[in-house]
């Protein structure tokens, strides 16, 4: 039983290996090949999880006085699954460089642009807000 426990850490170590090779690609991809190479992400996190569902099994299957080194290593094993899972959520996220140009503009005058308009209406607010105020002294005066 435990050979068949061994076999499987064999394979989830080679799996993992490869997700983290790939989950380091995925923001350096863009398009059609980053939507690709997350379904195989996704595909080999689905075949990891199934695999550490077969150690559970197998673990079960030991005998209890040898049972609780096999939980450890399985109690691991399920901690790196999470962290390559959070890893990936973090890589599909993360923009390359021309993507975050594409959505922010990759026009560098841009920001002194806004700047300026946003000082443009922050002087005619307040001409507006003297107006007001004037038209009220003159209310409140009549």
């Amino acid at each position: 039983m435990s050979s068949d426990f061994e076999t499987y850490e064999q394979d989830f170590s080679t799996l993992t290996a490869e997700i983290t090779n790939k989950i380091g690609k995925v923001p350096k991809l863009g398009g059609e090949e980053k939507k690709q190479m997350v379904l195989n992400v996704e595909k080999q996190l689905e075949e990891a999880r199934e695999l550490l569902e077969q150690m559970d099994l197998e673990v079960r299957e030991i005998p209890v006085q040898s049972r609780g080194m096999y939980n450890s290593r399985l109690k691991s094993y399920k901690q790196e699954l999470d962290k390559l899972e959070k890893d990936f959520k973090r890589s599909r996220i993360a923009y390359s460089d021309e993507v975050r140009n594409e959505l922010l503009g990759d026009d560098g005058n841009s920001s002194e642009s806004q700047r300026a308009h946003l000082l443009d209406n922050t002087e005619r607010l307040e001409r507006s807000s003297r107006r007001l105020e004037a038209g009220y002294q003159i209310a409140v005066e009549t």
